[in-house]
């Protein structure tokens, strides 16, 4: 009997150890982008925290042919700088719901700027939730973790 609350005990410590495990992955870090329309992987972007903040910027391009992209079709200061190292969302907030938001989601190859939201998919938290809004219109994009690069 003693032997079998011990194994019990030790069941319940690793399944909570998993659990917390699982639960402590966060938004930051690498995702591999890829388009929700055509299905092509775009490149890298680094989601990180400043002053705490959500920031992202892309730190590689790995669609063939755009390695050296400029952002022509942006506005302002960004009009025909490079889309490498280029911010794509910059001070989101977090929420209570463990997603972040914010007003600066920028989409190089269109040039235009959307409210956006981001969250890990509760289903598997190697895959990031990218939702940008234009009024009552948003689409989607699923980004995949980097394990390794």
């Amino acid at each position: 009997m003693k032997g079998k609350k011990l194994v019990n005990g030790s069941i319940l410590i690793l399944c909570l150890f998993y659990c917390l495990s699982v639960r402590s992955q966060s938004v930051f870090g690498k995702w591999r982008t890829v388009d929700d329309i055509s299905g092509v992987t775009k490149g890298i972007v680094e989601v990180y925290e400043k002053n705490g903040l959500l920031q992202a910027k892309i730190v590689k391009i790995l669609e063939k042919g755009r390695e050296n992209a400029v952002c022509i079709k942006c506005k302002g200061d960004l009009k025909d700088k490079p889309v490498l190292g280029m911010h794509v969302m910059q001070n989101f907030k977090p929420n209570n719901k463990g997603e972040y938001k914010g007003s600066t989601l920028l989409e190089p190859e269109s040039g235009t700027t959307f409210r956006g939201k981001v969250w890990l998919d509760p289903e598997d938290s190697n895959k990031l939730m990218v939702r940008g809004y234009l009024a009552f219109f948003y689409r989607t994009q699923t980004w995949h973790r980097l394990t390794e690069e």
